[in-house]
């Protein structure tokens, strides 16, 4: 795709003059939603060729995974790094395409990617008239189409909302064997990726005071039993049918205006910095299937990590396939963290990058 060309740095310096080397680059823009980072790769990607969106992610896949690697991982990102690439979308409503990585590979939806993509592309004049109070950008996630609407007055964006693809509960009450604890009881719940739900007490552990490490593992220990012990499905795709994660929470399911916290473990222990803009959506799915939420109650949601919030609210009920659905907005704020370009030395051994753990 063609680069987004950077000339000064506020109009005060000129940006550092990339170093003489034989190799590829990268230029990013980076920001965070809530904490959680969203490194858009903005030039020295190759269009990823496919008819759809999910056919251009199974390409990045297969084809593309060593500039994943690079963007990621450490020497340039880190273990918990997430990022976004924009395509070309095949549906006539949509603005842009987007793909997003992580640590593992490629998701399918990402609620804080949304938010910050949101005033990325009117920051940037990927809309050609932004209106004021808001912005509508339609985005074509791997899971469908998303709406994002994007604060914006005298020319500065601010928050952004949006509306993810139908939200539904997969299935309740759902016991697993998890090694060292015995049978677990989860829920699991779409909010465009499938995630498992489990109160931390379970455990023994608290989502705002324990330590990262101990929600992590336990985290992993319920995904890997729902792998291995629930067969998945999605009515839509079968691209979308595998758990992304499991999210921890503090129980407090039934509504109320006080704050309800969780933590968000997804692809290879990735932690989740914000609430987790798909995981809200999933939750809200799931309290209103229970009948803890009505439509339009709006909840808060705070990361067990940062403390950030996010809000959602069940807004309308829809079907997906045979599932019964409801669209769900979530609320957030994204900021800027930095621009970069990141070189490749052709003799670099390290160039592909590499994680620690």
């Amino acid at each position: 795709m063609t680069p987004l060309l950077f000339t000064d740095c506020r109009g005060a310096m000129e940006c550092p003059k990339l170093p003489p080397h034989a190799g590829a680059v990268l230029s990013v823009v980076d920001m965070h939603t809530a904490g959680e980072p969203l490194r858009i790769i903005t030039g020295g990607y190759p269009d990823a060729p496919g008819d759809t969106v999910l056919a251009k992610r199974r390409y990045a896949r297969e084809h593309l995974d060593h500039l994943r690697k690079v963007v990621m991982r450490e020497p340039r990102g880190h273990g918990d790094m997430y990022g976004a690439v924009l395509v070309k979308s095949e549906l006539a409503a949509a603005h842009l395409g987007v793909l997003f990585m992580h640590n593992e590979g490629y998701s399918t939806m990402c609620g804080h990617g949304v938010i910050a993509l949101g005033r990325f592309a009117v920051d940037y004049g990927l809309v050609k008239a932004p209106t004021s109070p808001e912005t509508q950008i339609n985005m074509h996630c791997p899971c469908g189409l998303v709406k994002a609407f994007v604060e914006y007055s005298n020319g500065k964006t601010g928050a952004v909302r949006f509306h993810s693809v139908p939200a539904f509960a997969f299935a309740t009450d759902v016991k697993v064997t998890v090694p060292g604890c015995g049978d677990v009881v989860v829920d699991i719940s779409y909010g465009g990726a499938l995630y498992a739900f489990v109160n931390a007490g379970t455990f023994g552990l608290d989502v705002t005071k324990s330590r990262t490490r101990d929600l992590v593992d336990a985290a992993i220990a319920v995904t890997k039993a729902v792998k291995s012990q629930v067969k998945l499905h999605h009515p839509v795709s079968e691209d979308l049918a595998f758990l992304y994660g499991t999210i921890l929470t503090d129980g407090k399911d039934a509504f109320t205006d006080e704050p309800t916290a969780n933590v968000c473990v997804f692809a290879d222990a990735q932690v989740d910095r914000s609430p987790t803009g798909s995981g809200v959506t999933a939750r809200i799915a799931l309290q209103y299937h229970k009948g803890l939420i009505q439509l339009n109650q709006t909840r808060s949601f705070c990361s067990g990590t940062t403390g950030a919030m996010f809000t959602g609210k069940a807004v309308q009920e829809t079907t997906c396939g045979d599932f019964q659905a409801v669209v769900v907005e979530v609320s957030g704020h994204a900021h800027y963290s930095g621009v970069a370009c990141f070189t490749l030395e052709d003799e670099d051994p390290l160039q592909s990058g590499f994680l620690l753990r």
